[in-house]
């Protein structure tokens, strides 16, 4: 039953146009992927490096070279519970995590939410669909394009300058969709409150990240009429004591945590502190979304549409359908 690394690769994938945000533009997103096998089965695991924390695909590579040998006597239940320890979270651990997972799963004959322990198999769910940041009238046609395709939740990318003008171009160009905003960390210099009022006249119901990094007290004396969601300020469970208090929930990202293995141990975490649960993910192909997806059964938003942003995907990848996202058939 031990296992060995099969292989650790650099993949590259090119975005569908461009995907902006405050940070910058991409055209193409660098994931690594690990393969681990054992006992006549394999298991793949794929990580994006989170870019904010200075990780990059072939770094996040050599972490799971380096790690490999460290796991190779043991199954794949016990190299899991190693790597919590030899690694940190990231986008390496990620990947080598989510290859353990899938491995145990098909050694066992079992599927993955099976050994995740969930109640029942997934089921499909309505996804955010990302607008990335751009001029109002760009993102007023690109979210009226988005609705025309069936998404019913749109995610808008924000810049802490000119959000309000954003916000309404985007709900005229989709008058019926849903909307959340994801402030990047840029609203340190602002007035939240008022921002957070003026977003919820126009049908914003969740704000993600407003704050910088480190700032989170700025939240403390706000009551706003909409949701906050930690997404940079939250990464692995042992967060939601330090954050629990300023915010209304948490975005949890397998490349954040380090894995399925700690994100479900945040989304407890989560639970038991009253905060709302939001699945989220990076640029990303559907091998990363498949962990994430089992996940997302218990989140009140769920924002996995890192493939759909790609120019193509993996074959036989998740399927985006009327602004929902369901395994293929």
């Amino acid at each position: 039953m031990a296992i060995q690394l099969k292989s650790a690769r650099v993949e590259r994938w090119p975005v569908a146009g461009e995907f902006v945000i405050s940070r910058g533009a991409k055209t193409h997103v660098d994931v690594v992927v690990a393969e681990v096998e054992g006992d006549g089965a394999s298991g793949r695991g794929e990580g994006t490096p989170v870019y904010y924390l200075g990780e990059d695909a072939a770094g996040c590579r050599d972490q799971i070279l380096h790690a490999a040998p460290h796991v190779a006597d043991l199954d794949a239940a016990a190299a899991r519970a190693a790597i919590q320890e030899i690694m940190g979270p990231g986008a390496a651990r990620n990947a080598l995590d989510c290859a353990l997972w899938d491995l145990e799963a098909r050694q066992r004959g079992l599927r993955l939410w099976q050994l995740a322990g969930c109640d029942g198999a997934p089921t499909a769910r309505t996804t955010a669909f990302t607008i990335s940041l751009g001029t109002p009238g760009a993102m007023a046609e690109a979210a009226a394009t988005a609705e025309a395709d069936g998404y019913h939740l749109l995610k808008l990318k924000l810049t802490g300058e000119g959000d309000r003008l954003r916000v309404a171009g985007v709900r005229k160009g989709a008058p019926n969709a849903r909307l959340i905003v994801d402030a990047n960390e840029s609203w340190g210099q602002i007035d939240i409150l008022s921002e957070a009022e003026a977003l919820s006249d126009m049908g914003v119901e969740m704000i993600e990240q407003p704050v910088p990094v480190g700032a989170d007290a700025l939240l403390d004396p706000i009551y706003a009429p909409v949701p906050f969601v930690a997404d940079e300020s939250c990464h692995t469970a042992a967060d939601v004591a330090r954050i629990g208090p300023f915010y209304d929930g948490v975005n949890i990202k397998l490349d954040k945590a380090g894995g399925l293995t700690e994100a479900l141990r945040l989304a407890d975490a989560a639970d038991a502190a009253g905060l709302s649960i939001m699945v989220g993910c990076m640029l990303c192909t559907s091998l990363a979304i498949a962990p994430a997806f089992v996940l997302a059964q218990r989140a009140r938003w769920v924002d996995l549409d890192g493939p759909a942003l790609l120019a193509r995907d993996r074959e036989g990848g998740f399927e985006f359908r009327e602004g929902r996202i369901a395994p293929s058939l």
